[in-house]
């Protein structure tokens, strides 16, 4: 069985703790990170709408890409250690989050694991976010949808709708045969 555990900054500690609790230890485990690349284009734009477009705009995004990446194989690395498996396969990619993730899990792989990322205090569809409804819409695999923490309690569903307002019969028309 293949998976990939798919990790973000706020969430991969949820993700790790379900792939080691749910996992066969035979499982081959690619721990995976995905920076995202509209951090240095988002820099770029913000330097030279700012300084002008003579400054040198390569500068602060280079040094943001370096940043990000450092982040990343330091999220990969502490759930290496989490997870507790040395065979753990580490992938770090960069461009956008949806489609890298979606791609990583194209081929033979067996279970992605995810987490929630969007509003957390409720059930229902709103405690995905945008990347991660796109993930798990697309990804050609099994996936292992997780809480990153404790579940919001049942009470969190909203009310049903009320029920629809039927509209009053109509009142019996008197029709006359004409003479």
């Amino acid at each position: 069985m293949r998976v990939v555990v798919w990790l973000t900054e706020g969430t991969w500690r949820g993700c790790v703790d379900a792939a080691a609790q749910n996992l066969p230890p035979d499982a081959s485990v690619t721990l995976l990170h995905v920076t995202p690349s509209d951090v240095s284009e988002v820099a770029e734009a913000a330097t030279a709408g700012l300084l002008g477009r003579a400054f040198p705009r390569h500068r602060p995004a280079r040094h943001l890409d370096e940043v990000a990446d450092r982040a990343g194989l330091e999220i990969l690395a502490a759930a290496a250690t989490r997870l507790g498996r040395q065979e753990a396969e580490l992938l770090h990619r960069r461009g956008r989050v949806e489609r890298e993730v979606v791609g990583a899990v194209a081929r033979d792989v067996d279970l992605l694991v995810v987490a929630r990322d969007g509003d957390r205090s409720r059930l229902g569809p709103h405690s995905l976010g945008h990347t991660t409804r796109f993930v798990v819409d697309h990804a050609p695999c099994s996936v292992l949808l997780v809480w990153p923490d404790e579940p919001p309690g049942l009470e969190s569903i909203p009310p049903p709708p009320p029920p629809p307002l039927l509209p009053a019969p109509a009142s019996p028309v008197n029709i006359k045969p004409r003479a």
